[in-house]
């Protein structure tokens, strides 16, 4: 049997599985991340359900118009990228700020192509001996209508002692390194998918819900200063979910 590698988007970023041996962050190519998913067995009950993140494709986000409108507030905002922009949250913004100048919509979003989507995360290395054990823990922890799927992560940074299990990783077209492992996502189809809903309703509910795993809130914060934390350029900065944490903040 050999290793496996673990690849998180959500908690997984900060409150890491057991018994891996080595974690490098990345980014997954082709995928937006939203509070999209009803949790009702973490950080809700199934009376009153909370919020946790999943990915969506873009084959799907080019497949279906209903979440045009909000790629267009934040992955195709182009005022995002101006530097008056990048130091405040978009929840802060003037409405006047937000305007979005792309005159065709659909256009724009036709000719989206995977690198024009980046959703930064992290990979754990989990050694030979410990990847049943693994496997049979994300079983449980990842529920409530996530299902596995094989995605290629794109490695942007490596820990000193991780450099020689990476030698051992192959690398893209440009060049780049990437791991190809099965990750959990809770696609559109499934049961507890929510989207779209807009930030102040995901944020409404993520204020007030409570679950074993722990207030909602909890997530969204570690997991917003988490991700932020990923690199030291603030390439991984998400204005989505810092909008959530603005709007949601007790």
């Amino acid at each position: 049997m050999s290793g496996m590698w673990v690849i998180g988007y959500g908690s997984l970023i900060f409150k890491p599985p057991p018994l891996y041996q080595y974690r490098v962050t990345g980014t997954l190519k082709g995928y937006i991340r939203r509070f999209w998913q009803s949790s009702s067995d973490h950080r809700g009950t199934p009376e009153s359900p909370g919020r946790v993140v999943t990915l969506m494709s873009l084959k799907d986000l080019k497949s279906h118009s209903r979440f045009h409108n909000d790629l267009c507030t934040y992955e195709l905002n182009p005022k995002l990228g101006e530097s008056n922009v990048a130091t405040d949250s978009v929840a802060d913004l003037p409405a006047s700020a937000l305007a979005n100048d792309i005159h065709d919509v659909q256009h724009k979003i036709d000719t989206l192509q995977e690198d024009d989507l980046k959703v930064w995360g992290v990979a754990y290395y989990v050694a030979p001996e410990h990847v049943d054990e693994m496997k049979a823990y994300l079983d449980v922890r990842e529920q409530d209508g996530y299902t596995l799927h094989k995605v290629k992560f794109h490695v942007h940074s490596i820990p000193e002692d991780a450099k020689r299990i990476m030698r051992e990783i192959p690398r893209d077209e440009a060049g780049d390194l990437f791991i190809e492992s099965f990750i959990y996502i809770g696609t559109i189809d499934n049961e507890s998918f929510v989207g779209p809903e807009s930030v102040e309703d995901t944020a409404a509910i993520i204020k007030s819900s409570h679950g074993p795993s722990g207030p909602n809130f909890e997530y969204l914060n570690e997991l917003t200063k988490a991700v932020r934390a990923l690199d030291p350029d603030c390439r991984s900065r998400d204005f989505y979910l810092e909008d959530l944490v603005a709007l949601a903040t007790p």
